[in-house]
């Protein structure tokens, strides 16, 4: 044990001498994660990682699906602070999204201007409530159709500036971006996109979140086109396009959200709908929501994290969660172009750092008739 610890001081120490120039690094300590501070206090750093190791079967109508496994994500995060500024470092080992990639997730440095907080880099947009969930503490294995999985297909982290401000029982979050996808070659479109939040109950026993979103992208004539997918049975499985722009397109969207917890009870929902505006040719209207539940049954209460205005998992170990989710998506100028899917799943907090996911969905597609099911599990090690 002492030669361990040894050792995590030694990596530690380096750490922080490689970020920092020549503050001394006195200060150590590993619980949730490694986090080093030097002695005065100006610079701080923090690793943590995550593994979700993936497992899918499907059973197959009209389209082929193949079951496999794969390492959803497999990432290397490191935040801290230099004097007055913020950072936060994040890679993606896995590479096993095609419209993300691996390589950098959030990639910004930041600091606190009047009363919030400046953020320049690459970063998630402030819209809806499911995409700024960490994917350590989303309800499901896959985010509903009414997030970058769906609506705002491969669009989840963006680079520009952003502007939150955060309070005990109110959030506002503004953000300016290019529309180039972390997976896409650059071109110079230009978006923005907004969050506003309130809890109007806020006790120990009962949490009642409520908010809006809006969000503008606007395309030129060398930005690739912006669509609307659905992935109905579940990641791996078969895709319905919803709605393309085209190249050089716009999409405007605006969101609403609620959520309550309540002892072991909790409930998420939100609705989006957006314009998809294409270069030449007609706009497509498209709508998507959902409606998700979870329930602990040794009546473990989800705490809200103020700081992104979203719900975290419970928190311990040997607690089981009960889940289910309704999603639909459907696009209102093209004759049975929908989607939905009903998912029905149990989480297993193994401990705080080890949570087991095991969903089974049920997806339909309108549109060419399919009905394929997919049984997916996780092993997630996050810390």
């Amino acid at each position: 044990m002492g030669l361990r610890r040894k050792t995590g001081s030694a990596v530690a120490a380096s750490m922080v001498l490689l970020l920092a120039g020549e503050a001394i690094a006195d200060i150590a300590e590993t619980r949730g994660g490694l986090t080093v501070r030097s002695a005065d206090g100006q610079f701080e750093g923090q690793v943590s990682a995550r593994i979700h190791f993936d497992a899918y079967f499907f059973d197959n109508d009209i389209e082929e699906s193949v079951s496999t496994t794969e390492f959803r994500r497999a990432r290397l995060t490191l935040r801290g602070r230099v004097h007055e500024w913020d950072y936060l470092w994040e890679n993606d080992f896995a590479g096993q999204d095609e419209r993300a990639g691996s390589g950098f997730r959030h990639m910004f440095i930041a600091t606190h201007l009047g009363p919030g907080r400046l953020i320049l880099g690459q970063f998630k947009p402030y819209r809806g409530m499911e995409e700024l969930t960490s994917s350590n503490h989303i309800l499901m294995m896959e985010r509903p159709f009414a997030s970058a999985i769906g609506i705002h297909a491969g669009r989840q982290w963006q680079q520009g500036a952003g502007y939150l401000v955060t309070r005990e029982r109110h959030s506002v979050g503004l953000s300016a971006f290019n529309t180039r996808g972390a997976g896409s070659a650059r071109n110079d479109g230009v978006g923005a996109a907004g969050r506003v939040t309130v809890l109007p109950i806020k006790t120990e026993q009962q949490l009642l979140h409520l908010g809006a979103s809006f969000s503008h992208e606007n395309g030129t004539s060398s930005t690739p086109a912006f669509n609307a997918n659905a992935l109905y049975a579940g990641r791996r499985g078969p895709s319905q396009r919803i709605a393309t722009t085209l190249e050089g397109g716009r999409v405007d969207a605006l969101g609403v959200e609620a959520a309550i917890s309540a002892g072991g009870f909790f409930a998420q929902a939100e609705y989006v709908a957006a314009e998809f505006h294409q270069a030449s040719g007609p706009t497509q209207r498209v709508d998507t929501y959902y409606a998700q539940g979870g329930y602990t049954l040794t009546g473990q209460m989800s705490p809200y994290d103020s700081d992104r205005a979203v719900f975290r998992s419970p928190s311990g170990s040997n607690i089981v969660q009960l889940t289910a989710r309704y999603d639909h998506i459907s696009n209102a100028d093209i004759d049975n172009m929908q989607a939905e899917s009903i998912t029905l799943g149990i989480n297993y907090f193994a401990s705080p750092a080890v949570r087991f996911m095991a969903n089974y969905t049920l997806g339909d597609n309108s549109f060419t008739d399919d009905r394929t099911r997919q049984l997916a599990l996780r092993a997630q090690l996050a810390f």
